[in-house]
């Protein structure tokens, strides 16, 4: 029976596999049997059936298999052992709810709805989840509980509810993915917000790991009612972190001191991103590895890099795919890249091919001259020879663009932007030079390759160029990228007009016009990209949700 003046609650901030239940209940069940002695352990939020699980959770099956491991799960606490606050679904009639279940006894002592559905940038929850109603506390063992889940923490509505019914702790399980500067966010605005409303202690917990598109870098705390930190759990990895509680009287609980995590700073903070969501990428969808273009550039190096940080260099294979345009530095580059990484390099020459549509085409292409048609051909023979390999010996085929080249069409359709997965999909291209300057300094915390550098430093300084015609560069046809970014970021992130972009930096009319005109016309490529980790606040896909067809623009 828990001291009603002493509480021993376990935050477990681990990753979910989603649609596996079996998995996530062993591992909620492994983690319960190293923690006997606990009053209560803390799973993040839908730990039983995986966060998010889109319209997966609409089949009825789901629900129902859920429902019965949620009843064994409550079971096994029969032993006397501690209770569980566990995240799963419930049906009622025709609506399915977003739950947390305390379960204590061997039974199922309260359920609790999760009130504030979020139906923006990567959160759709409305189109599955009903919202339940403003939840009341849960009375457990003497101490009465606040259990608002994910977003109801992140609106006062709910808290303040919550106290107003007696609340003495409140408890917060999230499934909140990474953005960039979210972990000081949450912690120092958002639910430092809610302590100072409700003066109450409050325990946020999330989740890690990769899920497709979005990735989650945990960075759990707890926060006394003075708003003080008690703890702060590590970002990126899984951690059991006991928190030992004392009731001051009158209902009024106080967490003990413990450890104070540093979270990782930029761009080491994307970089672990980037490691996780690839890594759990592959390894969920079961890959044995990946393939990947290595040009010489410094986006398919630093992809190169990644890979070979979250699986290991054995199992990143580099294919140099030289065309008569590709200079000799690109060649000892990739070479170099591929050297200092430690993973296979082979050479495969596109010229033949490319000498074999130029004799097929040249029926048809007689009276035209020559453009982009035939640099696209060439994009097009790579994207094909990295598919064949990819069909061949089964690794996933690793895209390798960024998001300033994504944004406006800088792309090949079929060709440069085939594959599986792609690491720099939500990562401008001034982002990829800072990351890549960092990781050739500095070994990732979260590397399976602890070695650097990773690249030859030519790869970082020189101009940036697809190698497609004689003596091409980027910035033939882009703006610098650090203009091309600004533009970018102000058309994305903040939806800016064009005559907004030109009263903050003073950059030409029709040049920022142009950019926006491109950024629109891409949208259909942007449609057929492979997925990759979200890191900014409007990720292509997920956040920002554009139609193909339409004229608006605002210059």
């Amino acid at each position: 029976m828990t001291d009603p003046q002493q509480l021993t609650i376990v935050l477990c901030q681990m990753t979910q596999a989603v649609g596996d239940l079996a998995a996530n209940a062993a591992a909620m069940r492994a983690v319960r049997a190293r923690h006997a002695g606990a009053d209560l352990i803390l799973y993040p939020e839908l730990q039983l059936i995986g966060y998010p699980p889109e319209d997966l959770v609409l089949k009825p099956a789901l629900a129902a298999r859920a429902a019965t491991m949620l009843a064994e799960l409550a079971a096994d606490t029969a032993d006397g052992g501690p209770a569980m606050l566990v995240g799963s679904v419930e049906w009622e009639g025709d609506s399915l709810y977003n739950i947390v279940a305390l379960l204590d006894g061997g039974q199922i002592v309260a359920t609790r709805r999760k009130h504030e559905l979020p139906n923006y940038g990567t959160f759709d929850e409305k189109r599955v989840f009903v919202p339940g109603p403003l939840p009341e506390v849960v009375e457990w063992r003497g101490i009465k509980l606040g259990l608002p889940i994910c977003e109801d923490g992140w609106l006062p509505k709910v808290c303040q509810h919550l106290v107003g019914q007696g609340a003495e702790l409140l408890i917060s399980v999230n499934g909140s993915p990474y953005e960039i500067d979210k972990d000081e966010r949450r912690l120092t605005q958002v639910f430092a917000s809610r302590v100072a409303e409700t003066k109450l202690p409050l325990i946020f917990l999330n989740r890690v790991g990769g899920q497709d598109e979005i990735v989650f870098d945990g960075c759990s705390f707890v926060l006394n009612d003075d708003g003080g930190t008690a703890h702060r759990l590590v970002d990126w990895e899984e951690e059991e972190r006991v928190t030992r509680w004392t009731n001051k009287g009158d209902g009024r609980w106080t967490c003990e001191a413990g450890a104070i995590a540093e979270w990782e700073a930029h761009p080491a903070d994307i970089y672990s991103a980037m490691i996780v969501s690839l890594r759990d990428y592959v390894e969920r969808n079961r890959f044995p590895g990946v393939v990947l273009g290595l040009s010489g550039g410094i986006d398919s190096a630093i992809c190169a890099a990644i890979a070979a940080d979250a699986l290991g260099p054995d199992k990143v294979w580099c294919v140099m795919m030289p065309s008569r345009f590709t200079g000799q530095t690109s060649l000892d580059d990739a070479a170099g890249c591929a050297k200092m990484i430690g993973c296979k390099l082979d050479t495969i020459s596109i010229v033949p091919a490319v000498e074999a549509f130029d004799a097929m085409l040249a029926g048809s292409f007689a009276d035209r001259d020559v453009d982009i048609t035939e640099e696209n051909v060439q994009s097009r023979i790579r994207g094909v020879t990295l598919m064949a390999l990819s069909n061949k010996f089964g690794p996933m085929l690793l895209t390798t663009g960024n998001k300033s080249e994504m944004s406006v069409g800088y792309a090949t359709i079929y060709g440069d932007m085939a594959g599986g997965y792609n690491p720099l999909k939500d990562a401008y291209k001034m982002t990829v030079f800072a990351v890549a300057k960092w990781r050739n300094e500095n070994v990732a915390r979260l590397s399976r390759n602890p070695v650097t550098p990773v690249m030859p430093e030519r790869i970082i300084t020189k101009p940036p160029s697809a190698e497609l015609r004689p003596d091409q560069k980027d910035e033939d046809s882009l703006p610098p990228y650090v203009d091309l970014d600004r533009m970018l970021h102000m058309l994305v992130e903040e939806e800016a007009s064009v005559d907004d972009v030109v009263a903050r930096y003073g950059f030409d009319r029709d040049a920022v016009a142009r950019i926006e005109r491109l950024l629109m016309l891409a949208e259909y490529k942007r449609r057929q990209a492979p997925p990759g980790v979200k890191l900014s606040t409007r990720n292509f896909g997920r956040d920002r949700r554009y139609p193909i067809t339409h004229g608006f623009r605002t210059a």
